[in-house]
């Protein structure tokens, strides 16, 4: 039986640390407010109604395939929904916002673990319309958030600032902080294994709040819950061959990276602030490393940025094991044309090595 075709294609190879054809390039937030075929959808749904309707999330996840030809999708939602699943109240308007935030043992232990067949089946279906309707050279990945990250959101009441109320329970309470973390690595990673048997290839683990933990607190606070995820994952999925990639985002963690080393993940995605070439000595020839254009670069003139996207490929060298993404997501008014020219210039240039 002949293996699909995504199965063989430059990012999953990539990731393996394979050689390819040419880099692998994808972007975080490929789908977004920065495309007018989004902003056309957006007029008619709210951002949680896109997230659940199988249909809308199946079209937002395909407009930047379509546009752009980037090397692989990333499912639209958003990584929230896990907590909406367990229970809290979440909306957007426009940013994320949690009404009534987990700040007490009694809420910790109010929260629910439930079966994501069964609490979020819209993604689920999502991710198996997405993999028939895709190309079937174009892998499909799916996502979570870390449960540091999550138990952040979920105790400030939201994002646009910096938490600091997660910080505080671990300090004050510290037995409830561990139970809340535990209750969302169990979730997030039954939600990722559903995502994987849905039909994504790859799994990225988003940590966008580590930045907030200096060594010690993150060891204590974050890895060890990253480590258990994936330790899950990769037991329930163990049947799957080729194994299914997991990815690991922990955004402003250049102090971090001899530790995040240890969280077992097959790629980690690096932010902007760190160069990939002192990264990669820092993690060692085992991982694969996924970034790191500064997204602010898609604004620029075309030969700057060009300027910049050479800088990360030099840095990244010619060994196996590069996906050129951004060090954080696209931001909203990034130009398309700008991005679209970037996919090009990257395939262009590393098939010529």
């Amino acid at each position: 039986m002949t293996s699909p075709a995504y199965l063989d294609s430059p990012f999953l190879r990539a990731c393996r640390r394979e050689t390819v054809a040419h880099t692998p390039i994808w972007f975080m937030r490929q789908a977004g407010r920065y495309m007018p075929e989004y902003r056309a959808i957006k007029e008619r749904a709210t951002f949680l109604e896109m997230c659940r309707t199988p249909d809308l999330a199946v079209e937002v996840t395909l407009q930047p395939i379509r546009a752009l030809g980037v090397d692989a999708a990333i499912l639209f939602s958003d990584i929230l929904i896990t907590l909406a699943a367990m229970g809290v109240t979440v909306d957007f308007n426009p940013g994320p916002h949690i009404p009534d935030p987990i700040r007490t043992r009694a809420q910790v232990d109010a929260l629910r673990t439930p079966k994501p067949e069964e609490s979020v089946p819209f993604v689920l279906e999502a991710l198996r319309r997405l993999r028939k309707e895709l190309p079937a050279h174009i892998p499909l990945i799916g996502f979570c958030g870390a449960p540091w990250t999550l138990a952040c959101y979920a105790t400030e009441g939201g994002g646009g600032k910096e938490p600091v109320r997660m910080k505080r329970l671990c300090y004050e309470d510290p037995t409830t902080a561990a139970l809340l973390l535990d209750k969302l690595t169990d979730m997030n990673a039954a939600y990722l294994v559903a995502q994987i048997e849905a039909g994504a290839q790859a799994v990225q683990i988003f940590d966008t709040w580590a930045q907030l933990l200096h060594v010690a607190d993150y060891d204590r606070w974050a890895l060890p819950y990253v480590e258990r995820m994936i330790k899950k994952v990769r037991e329930a999925t163990a049947a799957h061959s080729p194994a299914p990639v997991i990815i690991y985002f922990a955004r402003e963690s250049g102090a971090l990276l001899p530790h995040v080393a240890h969280a077992t993940a097959d790629v980690v995605s690096v932010d902007w602030r760190v160069p990939l070439d002192t990264a990669r000595r820092v993690l060692g020839g085992a991982i694969a490393l996924q970034g790191n254009l500064d997204p602010w670069a898609l604004f620029a003139p075309w030969d700057e940025l060009r300027r910049h996207a050479d800088e990360v490929l030099v840095r990244a060298g010619n060994q196996p094991g590069h996906i050129f993404n951004l060090g954080h997501g696209i931001l909203q008014e990034t130009p398309v044309d700008n991005v679209r020219r970037l996919v090009e210039y990257v395939h262009e240039r590393t098939a010529a090595r």
